[in-house]
């Protein structure tokens, strides 16, 4: 997987911590040999080890380290890709506190730029929050779900924004502030930001977005390929428990069965499918040589 400019992640799986890091060195091996003929070298130094787990594992995390060009790297407890931060449990608390952190620390240096109640005016205090604050707090919302313990400190932070924005006192009930400062509570952002990232999966070309070829067979796209098992083989050897859930079925309450990730993305399009029979493709680039786009008619 190739990032924005010279980063890149590649990614193993098996039943076995030694055997990842044996095709992981195979993989290195052979990305070097072919940069070595266009002239094109790797910084080895900056390479990051993270040993991923599944809910059903319970043996001890490895601490196999992976050896390259000399140098041994042993296995993180958090990497950052572009901008995400993951944990081994693939939780997303670390994340969010990480981001909490941030925008903590660039609203402060924002509110010594003027004495409270004066210099800033409120609208100009909203696109602060709205442009600066809000999607640092909520970066990543798109594809992690926030738990409850980071919900809670992104709510208290959210909260005191509103009330700098509305200039009103801390007796305020947090209930009506969203309506006071018109800025939406964070589980409603996070819960667009998700629904947004979900129409941007469904309505890609497969050329400009590979996850399209994820949805299941049957979502109603007017792409015509797609992964034969929709990444089913990720559930093989879980319990009952992680059963994956069609994409249409919504998840019982208490949720004792789930969605695989990308079934969840394309559970979010159902509200906007309403009097379609097919998601349009949004073509953002022209499509490369020799593509062929289906026709759309009204």
């Amino acid at each position: 997987m190739v990032s924005y400019v010279d980063d890149f992640s590649t990614t193993v799986a098996s039943s076995s911590y030694r055997g990842n890091i044996r095709r992981r060195q195979n993989i290195f091996t052979t990305i070097s040999a072919r940069g070595r003929d266009i002239g094109v070298s790797f910084s080895v130094t900056k390479t990051e080890l993270i040993h991923w787990r599944t809910p059903s594992q319970r043996t001890p995390r490895s601490t196999a380290p992976i050896a390259m060009e000399g140098h041994l790297f042993h296995p993180s407890e958090v990497v950052r890709w572009l901008g995400y931060w993951f944990t081994p449990a693939l939780s997303p608390t670390h994340h969010f506190r990480h981001m909490l952190s941030l925008a903590q620390a660039v609203s402060s240096f924002v509110k010594r730029l003027s004495s409270p109640g004066a210099g800033v005016r409120p609208f100009l205090c909203h696109r602060i929050a709205t442009g600066l604050l809000c999607p640092l707090l909520t970066y990543g919302a798109d594809l992690l779900i926030p738990s409850y313990t980071a919900l809670r400190g992104m709510n208290s932070f959210w909260h005191r924004v509103q009330r700098w924005t509305t200039n009103n006192l801390f007796s305020t009930p947090t209930s009506i502030l969203s309506r006071e400062a018109c800025l939406p509570p964070i589980v409603s952002y996070c819960r667009y930001r998700r629904r947004l990232a979900a129409l941007r999966v469904a309505c890609a070309p497969l050329y400009a977005n590979p996850a399209a070829a994820r949805l299941p067979p049957s979502f109603p796209s007017l792409s015509s390929f797609s992964a034969q098992d929709s990444s089913r083989h990720l559930t093989k050897g879980l319990s009952s428990v992680y059963l994956p859930l069609d994409w249409r079925t919504k998840v019982p309450s208490p949720p004792l069965r789930k969605h695989l990730p990308i079934d969840a993305l394309a559970h979010l399009t159902i509200p906007l499918q309403e009097g379609l029979t097919r998601l349009p493709l949004v073509l953002h680039t022209p499509p490369p040589p020799g593509t062929n786009i289906p026709r759309q008619t009204s």
